[in-house]
């Protein structure tokens, strides 16, 4: 969709709230490609984030994440991969065999944060949450299951039309509690409301659902092992100039109760670069301990940017769902999404090819490279689509 200006805030975004899980639509697919559902089995692995890409359908997973910044929470532990019905790339890649099954096996075997939202209602949540951990840990307590809360009603452009009734919002508390008395003890990480900008959006200037966003950020951050990430647009959104930029971050930030939290993510929907964004994250991280909020870090999410390009240059007649690169070497003027570093807590090796600005900002600020984006769906949305998959994987640098 194109972008528009809207209440002040440069260049936001027109999206579309992901569908409820099972859904489906009629796409254009490859030839042979299949769509079609299968019972899975309630077993799960862990990766090794950021170990070289999975060669296979049978890449067992085994070591941790080594330690990166000093008292980084997601490293030193292995990370849970979800295999279950509840991962929209999962039951493709488990029904697939042969070369289609080791090329989808670089998305379905990766960890990935799970996106959460009203979608689930308030009596099912908990059960929900619980399956997942359950599924993504494999019976080790000490793996980390990495979530992302989509949750706000009303959200995106809704939400810069109208504020949450006083049903809404205290249907969303409610929602929070329950989410949260199922995590219990687990070790997760959550990347909470995508698309943060528009918590600037609301009318009149309210801050009603900055604050219900605080109430989560406070609510998770309270459990013993959940380190929580509020998200706060990307390197290109909001876009710099008036009130925008770093400045805007901090106030989505600040709103949103980021002194509660481990820190904050970046470019959960955007393609925008990686030394963009730890260029963008390091200045906040400043701009935040500037207030008094001390030793923030962030993530970024790197499953959309083997390609980048700024969200507002995008060619096509879609930006949502950009069009899959054609090759590994695509000119810099081509403007195409195909998948970025991998999961990974070893945020400045050498091995990414980032300048070394950008690894000393990394391994100062950042915890880790995360994909918490989902370019293999439908508009980043649902439901899965394998020729964008297959495609992703053929043409990722990495």
């Amino acid at each position: 969709m194109t972008r528009t200006g809207l209440s002040g805030l440069p260049g936001l975004p027109i999206r579309r709230r992901p569908r409820r899980p099972g859904r489906r639509l009629l796409v254009p697919l490859l030839a042979g490609a299949s769509l079609s559902a299968a019972t899975l089995g309630a077993s799960s692995l862990s990766v090794t984030a950021g170990a070289s890409p999975v060669a296979g359908p049978r890449a067992d997973a085994v070591a941790l994440q080594p330690a990166a910044a000093a008292g980084n929470p997601l490293a030193g532990r292995p990370w849970g991969v979800y295999k279950g019905r509840a991962e929209q790339s999962w039951q493709p890649y488990d029904k697939a065999t042969g070369t289609r099954k080791e090329l989808l096996a670089k998305i379905a075997l990766r960890p990935k944060a799970k996106w959460f939202g009203g979608w689930i209602p308030n009596g099912e949540i908990a059960s929900k949450v619980r399956a997942y951990i359950g599924n993504a840990q494999a019976g080790n307590p000490d793996a980390l299951v990495q979530m992302t809360i989509f949750r706000m009603r009303p959200w995106e452009r809704e939400a810069c039309r109208r504020l949450p009734t006083a049903a809404e919002q205290a249907s969303y508390k409610e929602w929070t509690r329950r989410f949260a008395g199922a995590i219990g003890n687990a070790h997760t990480a959550i990347v909470l409301q995508p698309d943060g900008p528009f918590a600037l959006c609301a009318p009149g200037g309210s801050r009603i659902p900055s604050s219900l966003i605080a109430y989560s950020t406070k609510r998770f951050s309270a459990l013993p092992n959940t380190s929580v990430y509020v998200e706060a647009g990307a390197g290109d959104w909001p876009a710099a100039g008036r009130q925008g930029g770093v400045e805007a971050a901090v106030r989505i930030l600040v709103r949103g109760g980021v002194r509660y939290a481990r820190g904050f993510a970046l470019n959960s929907t955007h393609y925008s670069s990686t030394p963009r964004e730890v260029a963008r994250g390091a200045a906040i991280a400043k701009a935040l301990a500037a207030k008094g909020i001390l030793g923030k870090h962030f993530v970024v999410n790197t499953s959309s940017n083997g390609h980048p390009f700024t969200f507002g240059s995008y060619t096509g007649s879609d930006p949502n769902n950009a069009t899959v690169c054609r090759t590994r070497f695509e000119p810099a003027t081509r403007t195409c999404v195909t998948l970025g570093i991998p999961p990974t807590t070893r945020v400045a090796s050498t091995r990414w090819g980032l300048p070394s600005t950008t690894r000393a900002l990394a391994a100062r600020y950042v915890d880790a490279y995360m994909w918490f984006g989902r370019p293999w769906l439908y508009r980043q949305a649902d439901p899965f689509v394998m020729s964008r998959a297959l495609q992703l994987v053929q043409t990722t640098p990495y």
